[in-house]
């Protein structure tokens, strides 16, 4: 294993906690040596709770003062040009939240400064660390090369809203602190105020309204299409009624993503549909706060020539995605493996986004 790996956190609020620091914190192979957050006496309860040795106001002071292996800033996506992009100039692995920023343009910026920094950034799409997802990747791929299911011809994404946090959240601290006007985590140097990353220049008030609300909720969906596929795609039709985007990758496979066709109450329902010529691999995927359940995957196996069919449902581990996430990223930044997805892949994310908002609402 080597030493532990020294993790430094920008910003411990209800996601902070919920899905990243309780996961690092459980990790033998690493160390959360310090936090930064602008909320005192947050930071201090949190550092308590997770033995947490060191707390500073400021990402800037944090890095000026240790050493670290790699950075988790779990910061809102509207922020990340004003507060993520400085911490690239520390030039260590960063892992964020999805997705990589609020505008093509400003995720533009944001890669130009990882460049200089000279170190890698991991966009959270932590459906790629659940599990089920993995060994369906792993499978996918084997099946592509193989060609014994003939061709891959389609994938069906279904994300309906639900109760996405499923008691995720229970053992959240919480503080009545004031956060500064504008302040969506931590600055970069403290007391100086944080205004939200510009929106895109083409877009008005209401486009970027529907733009950043369809990436918060469905850029997930948008980047494990690309995942299963193993290749890019292009939209090539939007619904009116917003519930269904439609996609045609590279070599001509077809795809939708359904968003939200009907609402859960106490149940999250997302799966997919990974289509071949004569069988399938289908996932179902839990809410993403949920512990220590990963997805659930089958596949069918239809190969033909007096073949009996047969049907394959491989026991999961008992780990969920968010700490298999952290898991990848230490992994990762041993160079054991390479991050699951960085931020020029996720820079494609957002330019799906803005071609299915100018097919869906003209703009």
């Amino acid at each position: 294993m080597g030493e532990r790996l020294r993790i430094g956190f920008v910003g411990v609020g209800a996601m902070g906690q919920a899905a990243h620091l309780k996961n690092y914190a459980a990790l033998p192979d690493c160390e959360v040596v310090a936090i930064a957050e602008l909320r005192p006496q947050l930071a201090r309860r949190v550092a308590q709770k997770y033995g947490v040795p060191n707390v500073y106001e400021s990402a800037e002071e944090m890095l000026a003062r240790e050493t670290l292996d790699g950075i988790v800033a779990p910061q809102q996506f509207q922020f990340h040009g004003q507060v993520v992009a400085p911490l690239f100039r520390a030039g260590v692995p960063i892992l964020t939240e999805k997705p990589l920023a609020a505008s093509v343009e400003v995720g533009e910026r944001m890669l130009q400064a990882l460049r200089q920094g000279g170190s890698w950034h991991m966009v959270g799409y932590h459906k790629r660390s659940d599990p089920a997802v993995m060994w369906a990747k792993a499978e996918i791929e084997r099946l592509k090369s193989s060609g014994e299911l003939g061709a891959l011809r389609y994938v069906r994404i279904l994300m309906p809203s639900g109760d996405w946090v499923q008691g995720g959240m229970n053992d959240v601290l919480f503080s009545d602190e004031p956060v500064p006007p504008l302040a969506a985590g931590v600055p970069l140097a403290a007391g100086v105020p944080l205004e939200a990353d510009a929106p895109a220049a083409a877009m008005d008030a209401a486009t970027y309204e529907a733009y950043v609300s369809f990436v918060n909720y469905y850029i997930h969906q948008v980047n494990l299409m690309r995942h299963l596929l193993g290749e890019a795609y292009r939209v090539v039709y939007a619904a009116p009624s917003g519930v269904i985007l439609a996609t045609q990758s590279e070599s001509g496979i077809a795809g939708t993503v359904e968003m939200t066709p009907y609402r859960t109450t106490l149940d999250w329902q997302e799966n997919v549909l990974v289509a071949f010529e004569r069988g399938w691999i289908k996932l179902d995927l839990p809410a993403p706060l949920v512990i220590n359940q990963a997805g659930r995957v089958e596949a069918f196996y239809d190969p033909g020539e007096g073949a009996t069919p047969r049907t394959l449902v491989p026991q999961m581990p008992s780990i969920h995605a968010m700490k298999q996430q952290a898991v990848n990223f230490l992994r990762a930044i041993r160079g054991q493996i390479e991050p699951p997805c960085q931020a020029l892949e996720a820079l494609d994310d957002l330019k799906v986004a803005r071609d299915y908002l100018r097919l869906w609402k003209g703009a």
